[in-house]
């Protein structure tokens, strides 16, 4: 434990602006995977706890929504405020319990900040519609109105920065947010509420409810008064969240998995998608849902880009984030571990050529925390298991291709659609590229990461349902629209019937 930065044993529940243990009593332990040190203990709560974090969530709302919404986003802007002056605190914090590099977690930090900034811009926007009413002395439009208790439920391996994309937006629409963060990574949510609490945000506004999925998110699932359910993580858990959330006609927004690909034409500048598949594939160990897992190289430069990415590959330093010269830091728990190795089996049995990694790091330091090695696989066919599922871990498969045609559909066979990218020179192969690829984002001469908060966020296929986190796209979540006539003539008109 590190006492300058984690004060606290035991973490607390935050309801209606008061810091409370859990009904259950029970705690779990939070783990750093660099060390595998124990940082400090989270409640495991109760369906009694979230009960009572709906019911706050309500009651505070009533009052919120009637809060003009520029004062609103004068609070979220004192939010962004004060997490840049804690960004370093914040940042070193993220990477003891989650593990990614501090530059990572820096950056990760500063989305967050920038989403704070961001969103409280939106209090002095809410755009609705105005539109002219087909009857005489009849005026019409639209309103954004907030959906009322919103529930939010974030991954581990992005604590704050995902939290900002779904609170921020719900906040400032005048809704009340009843969150469950990861187990894994729950100091990010406790210190985010603390900073909430700093800003004067209201009582009972945010809730912070500490648990597993199994209990406290099934109990939010269930709250008749949360009707929206916005959940990031795995394809899995977000189709039985959707099944669930359809019988009760709540509202729900998934962000789920990828299996994201880069594109190497035979034009491309080598160097650049070398740097970019190195940090899309290998960044957060490859522990996010746009980490590069394909490569679609055209066959004319495959083997230059096999020998260039092995001696990057051979240069990565692993260990723990918080030295600035890491640049791969740990899995998030064992069973990340064992999942990835498994795939490493599936890949050879398949017929790949293993090129780089492929094992657990157990010598030295890495003995102490949950490493792998940076895994390069080539000549791989898209129908593999490795080619087709997502692994969650520093993994890339190399498919060589003949054309473009080939690269797209090769793409889009999977059954996720997040992040794509291409590597050309050739401006007619770039938009042809854009236009073809099945993803909710496209890059061009850059990896398949790197998105900024200003635009929406989101996938199609199984990556999601539609929805989207971040830009005014994420304000739909959490807001309903409201068509208002006003009728200043005096008489009855109806409308297509009373039409001169």
């Amino acid at each position: 434990m590190t006492p300058k930065l984690i004060k606290e044993e035991k973490l607390r529940n935050f309801i209606n602006g008061k810091w409370a243990a859990p009904s259950s009593e029970k705690y779990a332990d939070v783990v750093n995977p660099a060390n595998l040190a124990t940082l400090v203990q989270v409640p495991l709560s109760s369906m009694q706890d979230v009960e009572k974090a709906t019911s706050a969530a309500k009651k505070a709302q009533k009052d919120w929504a009637l809060v003009p919404a520029p004062q609103r986003a004068e609070i979220l802007f004192r939010v962004g405020v004060l997490m840049k002056e804690k960004k370093e605190t914040l940042s070193q914090l993220l990477t003891m319990e989650n593990g990614k590099v501090i530059e990572e977690a820096r950056g990760e930090v500063q989305e967050g900040i920038d989403m704070a900034f961001y969103m409280a811009g939106e209090g002095r926007r809410l755009f609705g519609q105005t539109t002219p009413s087909e009857l005489k002395d009849k005026f019409a439009m639209s309103v954004r109105a907030p959906v009322g208790v919103v529930g939010i439920i974030t991954p581990w391996n992005f604590p704050i920065a995902i939290a900002t994309w779904k609170s921020f937006p719900a906040i400032v629409a005048g809704n009340a947010v009843v969150w469950k963060p990861a187990t894994e990574t729950p100091i990010m949510a406790f210190e985010l509420a603390k900073i909430f609490e700093e800003a004067g945000l209201p009582e009972g506004v945010i809730n912070v409810v500490f648990g597993s999925g199994s209990t406290v998110g099934e109990a939010m699932i269930e709250q008749d008064d949360i009707r929206v359910i916005s959940f990031t993580g795995s394809n899995e858990v977000g189709r039985t969240i959707a099944g669930k959330c359809g019988q009760r006609l709540k509202k729900v927004s998934l962000e789920m998995g990828g299996k994201n690909a880069v594109i190497v034409m035979d034009d491309a500048d080598l160097t650049l998608a070398v740097e970019g598949i190195l940090w899309s594939a290998y960044g957060t160990s490859g522990q996010r849902c746009t980490a590069c897992s394909r490569v679609m190289v055209h066959e004319s430069v495959k083997e230059q880009l096999e020998d260039r990415l092995q001696n990057e590959i051979a240069k990565l330093t692993i260990g723990n984030g918080l030295d600035e010269s890491i640049k791969v830091g740990p899995i998030i728990n064992k069973n990340g571990l064992e999942k990835i190795k498994s795939y490493i089996q599936v890949g050879k049995e398949e017929g790949a050529k293993l090129l780089s990694g492929g094992h657990v790091l157990k010598d030295g330091n890495h003995a102490k925390g949950n490493y792998f090695a940076p895994t390069l696989f080539t000549d791989v066919t898209p129908d593999m298991r490795i080619a087709q599922e997502e692994i969650f871990g520093p993994v890339v498969s190399l498919i060589p291709v003949k054309s473009l045609e080939e690269a797209i559909e090769i793409n889009n066979s999977v059954e996720y659609g997040l992040s794509s990218s291409i590597f050309t020179r050739d401006v007619n192969q770039v938009f042809a590229a854009q236009r073809d690829l099945d993803t909710g984002i496209v890059y061009v001469n850059a990896g398949t990461t790197g998105a900024e908060i200003h635009l929406p966020f989101g996938g199609t296929k199984g990556t999601g349902n539609g929805h989207r986190d971040s830009g005014v796209a994420a304000l739909d979540v959490f807001t309903e629209w409201k068509a208002v006539y006003v009728d200043f003539s005096g008489k009855l008109q109806r409308a297509q019937i009373d039409v001169e």
